[in-house]
């Protein structure tokens, strides 16, 4: 497969501290947050969103303890209030990232404000944060179901008052791929900052629509790992960086062998687990039960497997699943890994007992496997005499 070339740059923004924790009944305790932003830092991650400094003095702590002790550039989140402001500059985060409601349901329901109190807020807090010396992203939240025209007007101001990063959210996770780039578009015509988009996962499409977004001139994509966050979740981490390595062939910078590493590791402290087939870390993501599968991937990998991700580039293994669907190839491979050294008509056996046996939903281990080959009468590798 050809790699295309839609996209020349990706920059990763994490935000599992920040937006990750905020899924439903996940807490990081402050160890849980030094441990993950340390392995997102030796990983290479561009942007490290390490929580709301506001949000209490333990959160304050810990995002200014994060901010001291990494390479990757830190980030603050806060609302267009002082206070918020002020609390993110004292954490001695890298950038402060500010955002206001644009949409007109949110600034009324919400927010409880006028489109020009937001617009003017935001110019502010800016301008507050321009004025420290510090760098400022921010973002006109629900972008993505706000009236163009007023985006614009915000997006202007902001730049005028010398924002570096305009970040676009799809808060909700309405946009599709093809809308999404045609927004990214938009505000990147009106605006010299750097583009950033942060995208959720409501309708299954929050990688898609961060590659949209990068495909349409955006230059980095707010994720988080195993792609938890408010109600469904944001793009993933591990999906945005390996389809931007792999399909588009980006060099990212971040080491993507401790990918499945960081995945295990966010999965334990929020206790949210890893469903089986998640693309790049779900546990059955190299894994090959059927016959047809297991066969073409003994002989070649790239057969069934998407070729140019191979599990070792994630840090994963490659496993054949014995089950109601295996066939000969994984059978034979596995009795040989086994230390067995079966016949033709031996292999044919054990592989009737192994479907038999996943068929009645029981998990066919190597201590069963070996157990059919004894019944059998399998000879092993140290048995047979020259």
């Amino acid at each position: 497969m050809d790699c295309t070339s839609e996209i020349e740059t990706v920059r990763i923004f994490d935000t599992t501290l920040r937006d990750g924790e905020q899924s439903p009944r996940t807490s990081f305790s402050y160890d849980d947050k030094r441990e993950l932003a340390a392995t997102l830092d030796g990983m290479g991650t561009h942007v490290i969103e390490a929580g709301f400094p506001v949000n209490s003095d333990a959160e304050f702590e810990a995002v200014s303890d994060i901010a001291a002790a990494t390479d990757a550039t830190t980030c603050g989140l806060a609302r267009v209030v002082d206070g918020d402001v002020e609390a993110a500059l004292d954490s001695g985060v890298d950038m402060v990232h500010v955002f206001v409601s644009t949409s007109d349901v949110q600034l009324r329901d919400s927010m409880h404000a006028s489109r020009e109190e937001a617009k003017e807020r935001a110019v502010a807090s800016v301008e507050r944060v321009r004025e420290a010396g510090v760098e400022v992203m921010f973002s006109p939240m629900d972008a993505t179901r706000t009236d163009e025209s007023f985006l614009v007007e915000v997006v202007e101001a902001v730049s005028e008052a010398g924002v570096d990063w305009i970040n676009v959210p799809d808060t909700c996770g309405v946009a599709t791929p093809t809308r999404f780039g045609d927004l990214i578009r938009l505000v990147t015509a009106h605006t010299d900052a750097r583009v950033d988009v942060h995208t959720h996962d409501d309708f299954g499409l929050a990688s898609a629509n961060a590659l949209a977004g990068f495909e349409a001139g955006a230059h980095q994509a707010q994720v988080s790992v195993n792609g938890i966050g408010e109600r469904a979740g944001n793009a993933a981490y591990e999906e945005v960086v390996m389809a931007a390595e792999s399909i588009y062939g980006v060099d990212t910078g971040i080491d993507t062998t401790r990918i499945t590493e960081l995945s295990r590791t966010v999965e334990e402290k929020s206790d949210i687990p890893v469903p089986a087939n998640k693309p790049v870390v779900g546990r059955n993501a190299f894994s090959h039960e059927s016959g047809i599968h297991a066969a073409g991937v003994i002989e070649n990998s790239d057969t069934f497997e998407p070729g140019v991700m191979t599990p070792e580039m994630v840090g994963a293994s490659r496993e054949f699943v014995l089950g109601k669907h295996t066939g000969t190839h994984s059978v034979r491979m596995r009795l040989e890994d086994a230390g067995y050294r079966p016949t033709d008509a031996e292999v044919t056996q054990v592989t009737r007992r192994v479907k038999d046996f996943g068929a009645e939903k029981r998990r066919v281990t190597v201590s069963e496997l070996e157990r059919f080959a004894r019944e059998i009468g399998v000879d092993r590798k140290e048995e047979v005499r020259a």
